[in-house]
């Protein structure tokens, strides 16, 4: 049977044609051309057309080409059934068809091909079931890399860009946003701390005022420092006293003008003025006379005579004050050593004078608040810090009382002038009877809310003070009363007078305290019945209201 009975018989298989002789007398055959996909032989292997499985089978319109002669490199296995390597890029040289030759013929070396590009298979091509698929053994310099423009680089590149310029754009909105905030907020915090400011300046702001101040702080205990001060005046005699109050809890200084007038108890109970008692007792006596009448913890004493007010003016450079009057001078037809007017500039000797100063047929209250006046002037100009303030009182070389070294003085002075500068300053006079006693009036506004009257607890074995006001008509009831208590190991205070009442009354404050007013009823010959809770005066523990039921002894 020939290849022309039998063309699509499956089993068929053409016989290759000899077509020559090589070099060494080996026939050379022509393979058929059904296999397009077949394109060499494996040089060390049998002469076996060796199947390429990315071989492109021939356009039907392209012309078949021309037959191939000789070997190339291709996929296939060598004598040892391994996979021979393959050189894709080499391809089929055409060569002329000779006749048949006998012998052995020269081997001419073949020109390689220039290189076209690898077929790619196609899905409908499958390799000759007489042939066998060789796995491709591709190595890296059988390729080249080619980097492909793409079409779509350009638009993800302008993507990219705009993506990135858009979050940029909202960054930058969202740190606009953000200090616009910031802005807003220092603004309002400006605006509030102006307003508070403001308020706080004005007094309108609640609990800034003195009267706020004074209630805010009013429900617990408050830290007062307390000095008292003795002007004498050495050319002329007399003495002028004042409390220098700082309330360390309200932030406030108060200067307290006392009158001599003012009744104040001595050590043995007896009854005298203030002024006798700076004279007579000296400034223990009379700090602790001050201490029981007034119910306030006086810390020390300064005497100041007028010779050291003059020096202290001197050393602060001046001090700058209204006066109320003209000052004459020390001989008749002299100029006045001070004018009346406002913010007048006084020297040394001009303060204490006018300090010191008091019309014929004045009132003794308008010198002392004259002497106010220098003082008020004096803690302007000392300075606000202790030390400095402490090395002013050092210069004046004066002798201090023991139970205020010059350290505490300047520290105290430093404190009230620090209000003074401030505005958070007043001076204030303690009003008095015309007994030299004091009312309710100067024991609610002075004693309880300056001094803090009878806050602070009495201390451990100190005597129990007595307020004895007499409403019993019998003008020697209280001299009666005030010789029994201070018997009876009781501190007397002078209350005064009042409107006569028919039954007596012992009050006391605290329920701790009553037992004591217990015992002070039966001192008095007072029934049990009298006594009662309620509220007693601010400069006393115990309060006893003499009424006509009580006898005088």
């Amino acid at each position: 049977m020939n290849d022309q009975q039998h063309p699509y018989d499956p089993y068929y298989q053409p016989q290759p044609q000899v077509i020559g002789y090589d070099e060494y007398g080996q026939p050379v055959y022509q393979q058929p051309q059904q296999a397009p996909q077949q394109y060499g032989y494996d040089p060390y292997g049998p002469q076996q057309p060796v199947h390429d499985p990315y071989a492109q089978s021939p356009h039907p319109q392209q012309p078949q080409q021309p037959p191939q002669y000789g070997y190339g490199y291709g996929y296939g296995y060598d004598a040892a059934q391994q996979p021979a390597a393959v050189d894709t890029t080499q391809q089929w040289i055409p060569q002329q068809a000779e006749a048949p030759a006998r012998g052995p013929q020269p081997f001419v070396p073949q020109q390689p091909a220039p290189p076209t590009a690898e077929p790619q298979p196609q899905p409908h091509e499958r390799a000759v079931p007489t042939q066998r698929s060789a796995e491709p053994d591709l190595r890296t310099e059988q390729f080249s890399f080619v980097e492909d423009p793409d079409e779509d680089s350009e638009d993800v590149i302008d993507w990219l860009k705009f993506t990135e310029s858009r979050t940029e754009r909202r960054e930058e909105a969202r740190r606009r946003g953000r200090n616009r905030i910031i802005a807003l907020a220092v603004a309002l915090a400006l605006v509030v701390v102006g307003g508070v400011g403001y308020l706080w300046f004005t007094g309108s702001l609640p609990g800034t005022s003195d009267t706020d101040r004074q209630q805010t702080t009013g429900a617990g205990p408050q830290k007062r420092d307390v000095i008292v001060v003795h002007l004498h005046d050495t050319k002329k005699g007399g003495t002028s006293t004042a409390l220098l109050v700082d309330n360390v809890t309200t932030k406030q200084g108060t200067t307290v003008l006392l009158p001599n007038s003012l009744s104040v108890s001595n050590d043995d109970g007896t009854v005298t003025t203030l002024g006798k008692s700076v004279d007579d007792d000296g400034s223990a006596g009379t700090r602790e006379a001050l201490d029981t009448l007034l119910g306030a913890k006086i810390t020390g004493t300064w005497r100041l005579d007028t010779p050291y007010l003059e020096n202290l003016v001197e050393l602060v450079g001046n001090i700058d004050i209204d006066t109320d009057t003209d000052v004459p001078g020390a001989k008749k037809g002299d100029p006045p050593l001070v004018k009346k007017g406002e913010k007048q500039t006084l020297g040394g000797r001009a303060a204490v004078a006018y300090a010191t100063y008091r019309a014929p047929a004045e009132a003794e209250d308008r010198q002392l608040q004259r002497f106010g006046q220098v003082m008020y002037g004096v803690l302007r100009k000392i300075s606000s810090d202790p030390k400095a303030a402490t090395i002013t009182i050092q210069t004046l070389a004066q002798i201090l009382d023991p139970s205020l070294p010059e350290s505490d003085l300047g520290a105290s002075l430093a404190k009230l002038a620090e209000h003074a500068k401030v505005g958070d300053h007043k001076t204030t006079l303690l009003p008095v009877q015309d007994d030299g006693t004091l009312g309710d009036k100067a024991t609610e506004s002075v004693v309880k809310d300056i001094l803090g009257g009878t806050v602070h607890a009495p201390e451990q074995g100190a005597a129990v003070r007595v307020g004895v006001k007499n409403a019993s008509g019998n003008q020697d009831a209280a001299e009666s009363a005030r010789i029994t208590l201070v018997g009876g190991g009781y501190s007397f205070v002078d209350s005064g007078k009042a409107d006569t009442e028919q039954s007596s009354e012992v009050i006391y404050g605290d329920a701790a305290q009553k037992a004591k007013a217990v015992e002070v009823a039966k001192t008095l010959g007072l029934p049990e019945s009298a006594v009662r809770q309620g509220k007693p005066a601010a400069n006393a523990d115990i309060s006893v209201v003499l009424g006509q039921d009580y006898e005088v002894k």
